[in-house]
């Protein structure tokens, strides 16, 4: 029996900011982000979007009649947490009017946490074949104005259906995974903006994906040229390029542009537009491979590696179903992401600096959010999330 992803969906926010309207604010020549960070825009959510909208909205077209009860979990992954007790999740859980025979769990390690809950996920189904798990990871990415990391903001959210026989990608048994105790992004409790050492950060991913990768091949996974296609967890696109290049050389390749291009290009379209989403990023590229990739993948195996600072990481893998370009959702998602409204850069540190208030009191916010759910404000310390419309 396989088991692996049956259908895919992810959304981002209304709006976002070109980052050439960044560069040209900080005086620096717009190719030190196109070029240096492969990244054209960054998405900027409004005030009433947060996680669990942007999670409700992916995860929406993903839910029918035919499988509303057959889901017997949510798996909600996170670094972005709106609440220390209670999990994101169970708001989107009552939105997408879920069965209540479900459990719901949050899940946290940076951005690798999706990662553990698709593995979670196939070893549920695996379990009991009837059951169906839906995995979302949804996150927003935030650093700060005028810091280093400032470009590398953005927001999204991916769901996924897990199950047996699935439409789109099975999820091979063989796995590695890399753990390490190592202070290289963070984000207390007390801020609401990561800490990030850069240089540092992106050495133990690339230490995290040889290590990982070493374990992955010790527990019978395949050989490095039996891959047709490869997917990296994207902070940044550069960084998938310098990922496999790295990988390449750690199995005695050479990586010309060409077939670089080929093995990875199709899988960062999306998050070029959408800057980064932390535990979405790998599967929103995942998503970009299936639905951009010039040539029919069916059979075809993908390498797929999730990495988490501070840190966890793991190489995995998967086989492409035959038929799977029946299911895309690439029209709707090209659509979601041409139908947002460009900022100018006054207008995203406007939106930038209107934080959730902590204070408990009443606030109502606004009706700015694009899509279908939307956090229509804070009383007495509890979020009220709507439907539009309602």
């Amino acid at each position: 029996m396989s088991v692996g992803i049956d259908d895919i969906s992810f959304y981002s926010s209304g709006m976002y900011l070109p980052l050439t309207s960044l560069a040209a604010h900080n005086g620096e020549n717009p190719d030190k982000y196109r070029i240096g960070l492969g990244q054209d825009r960054m998405s900027v959510p409004a005030q009433d979007e947060d996680i669990v909208t942007l999670a409700a909205n992916a995860a929406h077209p993903l839910i029918t009649e035919a499988n509303r009860d057959q889901i017997s979990t949510v798996l909600f992954a996170t670094e972005s947490g709106i609440d220390q007790s209670k999990a994101a999740g169970v708001y989107v859980h009552r939105l997408l009017k879920l069965g209540s025979n479900c459990r719901v769990v949050e899940l946290k390690q940076a951005c690798y946490s999706a990662t553990a809950a698709l593995q979670l996920a196939c070893g549920m189904v695996a379990r009991k074949p009837n059951d169906q798990v839906l995995v979302i990871a949804s996150d927003i990415a935030r650093y700060g104005l005028g810091t280093p990391g400032e470009a590398t903001q953005g927001c999204g959210a991916v769901a996924c259906i897990i199950k047996r026989d699935p439409r789109l990608l099975d999820v091979h048994p063989e796995s590695g995974c890399y753990s390490e105790d190592v202070m290289d992004f963070w984000r207390p409790n007390y801020m609401d903006t990561a800490l990030v050492d850069g240089k540092y950060s992106t050495m133990i991913y690339l230490k995290a994906l040889r290590q990982s990768w070493k374990n992955y091949r010790e527990d019978g996974g395949l050989a490095f040229d039996q891959f047709a296609r490869f997917c990296y967890h994207l902070p940044f696109t550069k960084m998938a390029e310098k990922a496999h290049r790295k990988l390449a050389v750690t199995n005695g390749v050479s990586m010309p542009e060409e077939l670089l291009e080929r093995q990875i290009g199709a899988g960062l379209l999306y998050s070029r537009q959408i800057g980064n989403s932390y535990s979405a990023a790998l599967y929103i590229g995942i998503a970009s491979l299936l639905e951009h990739d010039g040539e029919d993948l069916s059979g075809q195996h993908i390498g797929l590696f999730s990495y988490g600072s501070g840190c966890v990481g793991e190489f995995f893998s998967g086989t492409v179903r035959p038929g799977y370009r029946e299911y895309s959702r690439r029209e709707d998602h090209l659509a979601m992401l041409e139908a947002r409204q460009e900022l100018d850069y006054q207008a995203y540190t406007t939106h930038f600096g209107r934080s959730c208030p902590q204070d408990g009191g009443t606030h109502d916010f606004a009706e700015e959010a694009a899509g279908r759910y939307r956090l229509a404000g804070v009383h007495d310390h509890k979020r009220v999330y709507t439907e539009v419309g309602e």
